[in-house]
């Protein structure tokens, strides 16, 4: 009897052991899948990151290509708007501009840049540009060079 006991208590050992084996082995190949899973999620969220920042970028350039052509190069007032007489710089007389011409800096003073250009009907200039008074008509002219991008013909009476 005392070997069947022996037997017995070494087969339960043996097989228990195996159990315990096979049960981490699948426990490790669980976690394996877990982690595989995980990585799987992780290039999932970063791929899609990457596309709607593509999206935005793509957006954002599309919407800085319609904002420039709402400034057309050159343009007829839809309406005139009352305002002081206009007195051109010393040494200049009132001429006529068109987009790509340089403005001199005597035009670009504070005396004739427009800054309540929302009373007059015009849109907010682009960054880096102002609207400067020059006789009837407003141009719109890089801040830095004076380099003109638009003109609006008879805004002025």
């Amino acid at each position: 009897m005392n070997k069947f006991v022996t037997a017995a208590v070494a087969a339960t050992i043996a097989l228990s052991s195996a159990g315990m084996a096979s049960a981490a082995e699948a426990q490790s190949r669980g976690d394996r899948y877990e982690q595989r899973q995980d990585r799987r999620e992780w290039r999932q969220e970063r791929r899609e990151d990457r596309r709607e920042w593509r999206q935005d970028r793509r957006q954002d350039r599309r919407e800085a290509r319609q904002r420039q052509r709402a400034y057309a190069r050159w343009q007829q007032a839809q309406r005139r708007y009352h305002a002081p007489r206009y007195y051109a710089p010393r040494g200049y007389e009132y001429r006529s501009w068109s987009y790509g011409q340089s403005m001199p800096y005597a035009y670009r003073t504070q005396r004739y840049v427009i800054n309540d250009y929302a009373r007059y009907g015009l849109q907010r200039p682009p960054h880096g540009y102002q609207y400067v008074r020059s006789g009837n008509d407003v141009v719109l002219a890089a801040v830095a060079g004076g380099l003109i991008s638009a003109v609006i013909a008879g805004l002025f009476n």
